[in-house]
């Protein structure tokens, strides 16, 4: 295993983190009565599947590409869960969803035809068309919070673009492992793997602790509402 100790942990929490978020958004929904919400817990779960593909990937010393590319698969299907859930939510508010659809339409449209200006190989197809459609998701999810704030803490809504940033900072570092430092692959430089998958990390804490925020917030007002 290429992995340190530490790096480890952090993979571990990472994939642990984005769980609990799910779990305590499901949570949420249950104790408030909102179906749409229990459902966007749910949406969660594929992305939080496909996270231990990568893991399983990383036990085997980075040896079965496989694994990686079924993580991504599936993280296709967690993002294009994602929206869909969104959607939902979007049409909980009782205002026209128009604009909504027709950003979803248009990835849609974009992203059909990844063969016009993707390569040959299907799961960079994969990649970058998942990709469209989590970009889609969070302008959506912005609507929505700015629809009624009442579904998800601003942390939340934070957390899940943050994860833009870690994205954009591993492509960053696997360019200084590669082409700077001399390794053969990010894996292999285990100051720089740490350095990016730690962001990941602070992005799933920031989706879990903006959900607990919600909860906490929403049990202050039934034990006391007069002050709701």
């Amino acid at each position: 295993m290429l992995l340190s100790f530490p790096n480890w942990v952090i993979h571990i929490s990472s994939a642990l983190e984005w769980g609990i978020a799910a779990a305590l958004l499901f949570y949420y929904g249950k104790i408030t009565e909102r179906r749409e919400i229990r459902l966007f817990g749910l949406a969660m779960l594929p992305h939080w599947s496909g996270s231990f593909f990568v893991l399983s990937y990383h036990i085997s010393g980075d040896s079965i590409p496989l694994l990686l590319d079924m993580s991504e698969l599936i993280n296709l299907f967690g993002s294009t869960a994602l929206l869909l859930a969104t959607l939902n939510l979007l049409k909980s508010t009782k205002k026209a969803p128009a604009a909504g659809y027709m950003a979803a339409i248009a990835a849609i449209m974009i992203a059909g035809k990844p063969q016009s200006y993707l390569g040959a190989d299907i799961f960079d197809a994969i990649l970058q068309l998942s990709s469209v459609v989590y970009l889609t998701f969070l302008v959506l999810l912005l609507i929505v919070h700015k629809r009624d704030k009442t579904i998800f803490s601003g942390l939340t809504i934070a957390g899940f673009w943050f994860l833009l940033v870690f994205i954009s900072v591993t492509i960053f570092c696997m360019y200084l492992a590669t082409q700077v430092r001399g390794y053969s692959t990010l894996s292999h430089d285990d100051l720089l793997h740490g350095l990016a998958e730690s962001l990941l990390t602070v992005s799933n804490l920031m989706i879990a602790f903006g959900a607990h925020r919600k909860i906490r917030e929403y049990k202050q007002e039934q034990l006391n509402p007069a002050q709701g």
